[in-house]
């Protein structure tokens, strides 16, 4: 069976989310900080009058923060009927993959990637990495209530 993603890149790496738990992909817009979040919280924005809370992706999997520019794309999700942005470097494409070519990592020097992954899959040349966003969020959603 087949599935679709929105590929997109953080620090050089392929990733990808599943289209359906997309709500839409957003131009750049400063945040507002919060104080005492955990660190890769990068605070929250005005979604049409709705507060939405922002995460910087590179740092939730244990790299360097993202030097926000107009040119980062916030990458809004819906999950467990809570909505969160996700700071990335671009947004790439909407591919097709196949459920079952999605494998589960080996255990690496990453692991605190590998945590976060649903599991790697070839996309041509490359391979995808599909984010888990129940392991994405899981910390998540006791930090900011939105």
């Amino acid at each position: 069976m087949g599935r679709e993603l929105i590929t997109f890149e953080v620090a050089g790496q392929l990733f990808g989310i599943d289209i359906m738990a997309i709500r839409e992909i957003r131009a750049w817009s400063p945040v507002t900080v919060l104080p005492r979040v955990p660190d890769y919280v990068a605070g929250v924005v005005n979604l049409r009058g709705a507060v939405l809370p922002v995460i910087d992706l590179p740092v939730r999997l244990g790299w360097s923060p993202t030097e926000a520019t107009p040119r980062n794309p916030i990458i809004v999700t819906e999950h467990n009927g809570q909505s969160r942005g996700l700071i990335v470097h671009t947004v790439n494409d909407i591919v097709s993959i196949e459920a079952e070519s999605i494998q589960k990592p080996e255990a690496t020097t990453q692991d605190a990637i590998s945590g976060f992954l649903e599991g790697l899959a070839p996309l041509g040349d490359e391979m995808v990495m599909v984010i888990d966003l129940d392991s994405l969020m899981t910390d998540h959603a006791q930090d900011l209530a939105a």
